[in-house]
């Protein structure tokens, strides 16, 4: 099932500035009204509409029978969901936060995961995880984690992340009409950036990576809430005469191997922008794979960019903690160029 069979023939909404929010809680409420067999729940998603209201409305539109409030038992929500599925439901879950995940990591990874491969094809799971995730929104402990690298880690998952309203509608679209499990990881800091938007929106389909600034001295590597980071140190960067492509990964898992392989091989140099910590980090992969296939046209090893090998700090501390222009720059000035 393609995301462009689940939009319907309706009239598009006229133009207007949406949050990322309010383009995830469209996604939402289309794919429901598109698709009966579409349901959501989780903590607190129905009549409050969520922590951070990305399911407003659609408790008071869709009912109780299609969305609902779980217990705050995050191992039941993602249990419930498989056996929803198997009987031929469409369940969206929301997990709240990053860190309220792990109660669900054996679901996720013993039975999510695995099911297709477990039935030989006969039963697939086609479940969104929602996971807001990530920092800069000064939350306590237990609020900022960037747990990507659990789900990109195990085979059977779809791990995406988009970085902007245009993409979270349109990603979230083909998430839920995928028939596999989809790890839909929503970065928070971002939940309130606008773009103008005419909907329904079809971007790039989800499992590609996307040049959003091209450039020809360095490929600067992000995901969901660096995308904006990277951004802002390509601007900074012209003003020293640095030239920066940067690729919006938007899938994590698949990885497209394509795109940036082709953007390596024009810059030959490459830096990976993430929030969580670097040891064992999403961005370890990234290096290892992209030097694996682009050795000989690599002119400087592959740098990564975190956040530090700490738990995440105190909000007092995050500013520091988190990947910056400067800190970014700081880095490509390690390199050697000549």
């Amino acid at each position: 099932m393609t995301l462009q069979s689940t939009i319907s023939p309706v009239v598009a909404r006229p133009p207007a500035a949406l949050t990322m929010a309010a383009a995830l809680n469209a996604a939402i409420h289309d794919s429901m009204r598109d698709d009966p067999t579409v349901v959501l729940f989780g903590e607190d998603v129905g009549p409050l509409g969520g922590v951070f209201r990305v399911t407003d409305g659609l408790y008071a539109e869709f009912g109780e029978t299609r969305v609902s409030d779980s217990p705050l038992a995050e191992s039941g929500i993602v249990g419930t969901a498989i056996g929803m599925a198997i009987y031929g439901l469409r369940p969206v879950v929301e997990m709240q936060f990053d860190a309220f995940s792990y109660p669900a990591f054996e679901q996720i990874v013993s039975h999510l995961a695995k099911m297709r491969n477990r039935t030989r094809g006969r039963i697939s799971l086609p479940i969104v995880i929602r996971i807001p995730y990530a920092g800069d929104i000064g939350g306590v402990e237990h609020h900022s984690d960037s747990s990507e690298a659990y789900w990109s880690a195990t085979p059977g998952l779809t791990v995406v992340s988009p970085s902007n309203p245009a993409d979270a509608y349109s990603m979230l679209r083909e998430a839920i009409a995928s028939d596999d499990p989809v790890i839909f990881m929503e970065p928070k800091s971002r939940y309130w950036m606008k773009e103008v938007l005419s909907l329904p929106v079809q971007t790039t389909p989800m499992n590609t990576a996307v040049v959003l600034r091209e450039g020809t001295d360095v490929t600067l590597i992000a995901y969901g809430p660096t995308v904006k980071t990277a951004l802002a140190t390509a601007e900074l960067a012209t003003a020293e005469g640095l030239s920066i492509e940067v690729i919006d990964l938007r899938s994590l898992s698949p990885f497209d191997d394509a795109t940036v392989g082709a953007s390596l091989r024009k810059t030959s140099r490459a830096a990976v922008v993430h929030e969580a910590a670097q040891f064992g980090g999403y961005g370890a992969e990234v290096a290892a794979r992209l030097t694996e296939r682009n050795f000989f046209h690599l002119a400087a090893p592959i740098l990564r960019i975190t956040g530090f090998d700490i738990p995440y700090p105190s909000p007092k501390l995050e500013e520091y903690f988190l990947p910056t222009p400067d800190r970014i720059l700081a880095a490509l000035g390690t390199w050697e160029w000549s």
